[in-house]
């Protein structure tokens, strides 16, 4: 992991500014505050292959954060050049929640909690940004995380109109949190977020949930990469500590 000081540095060099702080928290669901991606991953698969359409649970886990449109367009054009009506759309998003709902329910991920509560405790406005419709999860929110989330402090991927990678859905995140990209970080686990979250101007943490090589996330423009969520949570006090105090 980057030191988190000289991470700092280079994104403050990069974007032209003397000081920082940490106002808000831009934070995905799924793979962040949720270990659902499994679900998420087997929910497509078992949706996409049976129509015939070459895919592979490796690259749902590397769209993760991508709207329901953009994902299954992407399939189709590839299959058929096209992109897919938008009932047929529907349909087979439908079909993927329920696929999801079959599987068991999608825990909480681990220290996702200690991480919320470090950034209430420094004031730190927490906003969730997720690419996800997906109800079954949004609808545990205020009991897992109470008073983290609250309205209009979410948006997910039925508010915007551009996904991830887009900044549209960082930028929204930004605009409801009342603050500049200076003033925030983002929280991700997967490239397409992570290249949101930078397209917009954010801090960007990327925090390695899934399978994927820590390189993915680095090559995605994360500006830092920790291992793990019990380990970010462990350093999400240093991270906004050294952010309201470096200057360069």
């Amino acid at each position: 992991m980057m030191k988190i000081e000289e991470s700092i540095r280079k994104y403050m060099s990069r974007m032209g500014c003397g000081t920082m702080c940490c106002r808000a928290a831009l934070i995905d669901m799924d793979g962040v505050l949720y270990d659902s991606m499994p679900n998420h991953v087997e929910g497509w698969y078992k949706t996409i292959e049976p129509l015939g359409i070459p895919c592979s649970r490796e690259e749902f886990y590397l769209l993760e954060g991508s709207t329901r449109t953009r994902t299954i367009n992407l399939l189709f054009n590839r299959a058929y050049g096209h992109d897919a009506p938008e009932e047929v759309s529907l349909a087979l998003y439908a079909e993927k929640v329920r696929q999801f709902k079959l599987l068991p329910q999608a825990q909480m991920m681990p220290s996702a909690d200690a991480m919320i509560a470090t950034l209430l405790a420094h004031d730190v406005r927490t906003v969730l940004v997720t690419g996800s419709s997906q109800g079954t999860l949004l609808e545990q929110l205020d009991t897992d995380y109470p008073r983290a989330f609250n309205m209009p402090y979410r948006i997910t991927g039925e508010d915007v109109k551009h996904g991830k990678p887009s900044p549209e859905p960082y930028l929204m995140g930004l605009q409801r949190a009342g603050v500049a990209a200076h003033e925030a970080i983002v929280i991700e686990n997967a490239p397409l977020g992570v290249q949101a979250g930078v397209a917009a101007g954010v801090f960007t943490v990327a925090v390695n949930t899934g399978p994927i090589s820590p390189q993915v996330l680095y090559d995605a423009g994360a500006d830092v990469v920790f291992d793990s969520m019990p380990h970010f949570a462990n350093h999400v006090a240093e991270l906004i500590e050294t952010i309201n105090s470096v200057k360069i």
